[in-house]
C-alpha cells in the first residue's frame, strides 16, 4: 500500500460476527467497500475464547445472513472453534474484502469524508461502520487490596481452561453466563467459590438465546413506541446449557455474597469471615473498544455514544454495530448483528433509500436462507 490515502465508499472497523455481518449486506448492495481487521486470522473475538464455551443457543438461531450455521457433529450448541469455522467461511463465500492485520488507529474527520488511519494504512470514507465490540476491553472492577493479592489473577478474556487449575483453590467473581459457564469447568477439577452481586438466577431450561434476542427486540420496540415490556432480568440471568444445568444437578452452582475487600492471601467479607484462594477468575464483563474514536469526540454519558439506531446522533457518517443494546437489540449476539447490520446496507447504499430496503433490484443474489437466523 502507498502512503496515499485511499478512497471508499464505506470502511467496516472489525471482521468480527458483527463486521462480517455488515460486509455482506454491503456486498448486496453494490457498494465499494472495505474490512479492516486487526486479527491475523478470521473468525474475531471467537478465536480467544475458551474452547469449551458455547453458544446458547442451536445451531440454527446462531447464524448471519446469508449461509445457516451448520449443525455440530455433536447435534448441541455450536462451541468457540464451530463459530470460528462458521465465521471464516462466510468471509470467503462472500468475497467479503478484508485486510488483515489492519489495525486501526483513528478515525477522524477530513472535510466531506472520514479518515480511517491504521497500521496498513489510510482510508477516506463516506460512511464509516465501527464494529470492533467488547472483547478487547475487559473490565475488571477495583475492590480495596486488589494490587496486594499474591495469588493469580485473570479475567475472563485470559481463561484458557481448566487444565492450569486441578486441585487449586479458585474464587470465580461475576453472575453472569461467563461466570457460570467457567464455574461448572473448573468445579470438576478445582475447589471453588463463586461470588456474586446477588444471587443468581437460572432461567428456564427451555430459554435461550433465540428466545431471549425475540424479548429483547419486543423491549426495544416498545420503548420506542413509549411503552413498558417485560424485563430480560424478569426471566432470570444465566442460560442453562448443558454444562450449567450438569453443574446445578451436582449442586456446583451455590454462590457466596461479594467479599468487601482483597487480602494478599484471599477476600474478606463485611461480616469479618475470611478465604484463602490460589486464583480469582474476574467474570466482570467488558466495555465497548471504541478507542479509535476518539478524536469524533463523541462520547456521552457512561462513556457510550449516542445513536439514533446504528447511526452517531453527532456524526451521520459513522455507525456503530455489535456493541450490545444501544446499537441495536441484542447487537452483540450473532443473531442480533446480523439484524443491526441491515441498517448499515440502507444507509450505504448508492440508489434511492426506497429501493434500498429489501429486495433491492440491483443486488446480486446469494444465499438468502438465513437471512433472519440469528444467535
Amino acid at each position: 500500500m502507498t502512503d496515499a490515502a485511499r478512497p471508499a465508499d464505506v470502511v467496516v472497523i472489525g471482521a468480527g460476527q458483527a463486521g462480517l455481518a455488515a460486509g455482506y449486506y454491503l456486498r448486496r448492495a453494490g457498494v465499494d467497500f472495505v474490512i479492516l481487521d486487526a486479527q491475523q486470522a478470521s473468525g474475531g473475538a471467537w478465536q480467544h475464547a475458551w474452547p469449551s464455551l458455547r453458544l446458547f443457543s442451536p445451531a440454527q438461531y446462531s447464524s448471519l445472513p446469508g449461509r445457516m450455521m451448520p449443525i455440530p457433529a455433536d447435534g448441541g450448541y455450536p462451541d468457540a472453534a464451530h463459530v470460528v469455522a462458521y465465521l471464516a467461511d462466510h468471509e470467503q463465500r462472500y468475497r467479503l474484502p478484508v485486510v488483515r492485520p489492519a489495525t486501526v488507529r483513528a478515525v477522524r474527520r477530513a472535510g466531506p469524508r472520514l479518515a480511517v488511519d491504521s497500521s496498513a494504512g489510510t482510508w477516506h470514507a463516506r460512511i464509516v461502520v465501527s464494529a470492533t465490540g467488547t472483547w478487547w476491553r475487559p473490565y475488571v472492577p477495583h475492590y480495596p487490596g486488589i494490587g496486594d493479592f499474591r495469588g493469580e489473577q485473570l479475567h475472563t478474556a485470559g481463561y484458557r481452561g481448566s487444565g492450569d487449575f486441578r486441585d487449586r483453590r479458585v474464587l470465580v467473581v461475576g453472575g453472569g453466563n461467563s461466570a457460570a459457564q467457567i464455574l461448572a469447568e473448573l468445579s470438576q477439577v478445582a475447589q471453588t467459590t463463586w461470588a456474586t452481586l446477588r444471587p443468581p438466577r437460572l432461567l428456564p431450561d427451555e430459554i435461550d438465546g433465540r428466545a431471549l434476542f425475540d424479548l429483547a427486540t419486543r423491549r426495544h420496540q416498545a420503548a420506542q413506541a413509549g411503552q413498558n415490556a417485560e424485563s430480560i432480568g424478569d426471566l432470570g440471568d444465566i442460560v442453562a446449557v448443558a454444562s450449567v444445568r450438569e453443574a446445578r444437578d451436582r449442586g456446583a452452582l451455590k454462590s457466596e455474597p461479594m467479599f468487601s475487600r482483597i487480602t494478599p492471601d484471599g477476600v474478606a467479607w463485611a461480616d469479618g469471615s475470611t478465604a484463602a484462594f490460589d486464583v480469582i477468575v474476574w467474570c466482570t464483563g467488558f466495555r465497548p473498544a471504541l478507542a479509535h474514536l476518539a478524536p469524533l469526540r463523541l462520547r456521552g454519558p457512561g462513556g457510550t455514544i449516542p445513536t439514533d439506531g446504528t447511526r452517531a446522533l453527532a456524526e451521520p457518517r459513522l455507525h456503530l454495530l455489535g456493541y450490545g443494546d444501544w446499537t441495536g437489540p441484542a447487537s452483540a449476539t450473532l443473531i442480533g448483528a446480523g439484524r443491526s447490520a441491515h441498517q448499515c446496507e440502507v444507509a450505504a447504499c448508492p440508489h434511492d433509500d426506497s429501493r434500498c430496503r429489501p429486495p433491492c433490484p440491483d443486488r446480486p443474489e446469494d444465499d438468502r436462507e438465513s437471512e433472519q437466523g440469528g444467535k
